[in-house]
């Protein structure tokens, strides 16, 4: 870098989730993407676990929504709120944490208005393989008020969301069986807040064989990426939350959702192909470092159109 390159302006991030000491999932996953994409990272944890659920079993816990809402008070009283560019929420385990993180988005938006917030919907999948309490077999793995305070509560405040295709089928209460599908789904939630829905771990009847696809939506445009399927057993847990991470912080950067969902698809495809190669149940993420901010293979991100079968309600 010359003498008359100014560096990048780092962002600041409150990342409000679940941390293990062992593995890659939420917290445990995001800090370090973001921090090496140049963030500074204010971690909150909602619980602390030994390992995420995958394995069957566990120790640890869950921490109290008073437990956040005294850290976040204590960051106030550093005077640091107003320097906070965004919020990013994952698993939450209980609704009272939910209301916690809801309490904590509204205090840093009096300190700073412009301060996003970005909410990964953590809730279940197909296959086990999204967050911390990811299960074999997959479904819907947390209690079951916590879809209603995403719907009701979390989406109205939200900037961007980013659900995988299951939990996009549970906030909008849309089935999802094609790409229509998904772009009718993802401007239901719109119309409940968010500016943007990033759609993750989509395969519908049009996508290859060997193919999976992730979307970023607004109101009036939409865009898609496709990128190979790679053959994983077990699907490795936090690659959303990994997803989730990047995004958020490309955004932040860069104001594009093209040039962040482009980003987010090549960096996470190369994650995953390290713990391929690797044959390791956990992300192989801190060996795979370099490629979240130099990842060798892009992807096309390809501008749907906005047909009459495409527009949202």
């Amino acid at each position: 870098m010359s003498l008359e390159q100014e560096p990048d302006p780092a962002v600041n991030i409150l990342s409000i989730q679940s941390h293990v000491a062992f593995g890659h999932v939420g917290n445990s996953a995001a800090i370090f993407a973001m921090q090496r994409l140049g963030a500074e990272v204010w971690p909150l944890h909602t619980v602390q676990y030994s390992n995420h659920k995958g394995y069957g079993a566990w120790t640890g816990r869950d921490f109290s929504a008073a437990h956040i809402k005294e850290l976040v008070q204590g960051l106030a009283a550093r005077g640091v709120l107003a320097r906070c560019d965004a919020v990013l929420s994952g698993y939450i385990g209980q609704a009272s944490m939910g209301a916690a993180i809801e309490g904590a988005v509204r205090r840093v938006r009096r300190a700073n208005p412009a301060a996003l917030y970005a909410c990964d919907p953590v809730m279940g999948d197909d296959d086990g393989g999204k967050g911390s309490g990811g299960k074999a077999g997959g479904g819907l793995y947390v209690a079951p008020d916590i879809p209603a305070f995403f719907r009701e509560r979390a989406l109205p405040l939200a900037d961007i969301v980013t659900p995988n295709r299951f939990e996009l089928e549970i906030l909008s209460g849309h089935r999802i069986a094609s790409l229509d599908d998904a772009l009718r789904a993802a401007r239901a939630v719109i119309a409940l807040g968010p500016g943007i829905v990033l759609l993750t771990s989509l395969r519908v009847e049009t996508t290859g064989p060997d193919d999976i696809e992730m979307l970023a939506v607004t109101k009036d445009a939409a865009w898609r990426v496709r990128t190979p399927c790679l053959r994983l057993d077990p699907v490795p847990n936090g690659a959303g939350d990994t997803v989730a991470a990047i995004f958020l912080t490309h955004y932040l950067k860069t104001g594009e959702a093209t040039a962040a969902l482009g980003h987010a698809a090549a960096a996470i495809f190369a994650v995953l192909r390290a713990t391929q190669a690797a044959g390791t149940r956990e992300l192989h993420l801190i060996a795979a470092q370099d490629v979240l901010v130099a990842p060798a293979r892009r992807f096309e991100v390809e501008p749907l159109g906005n047909s009459s079968s495409r527009k949202g309600p």
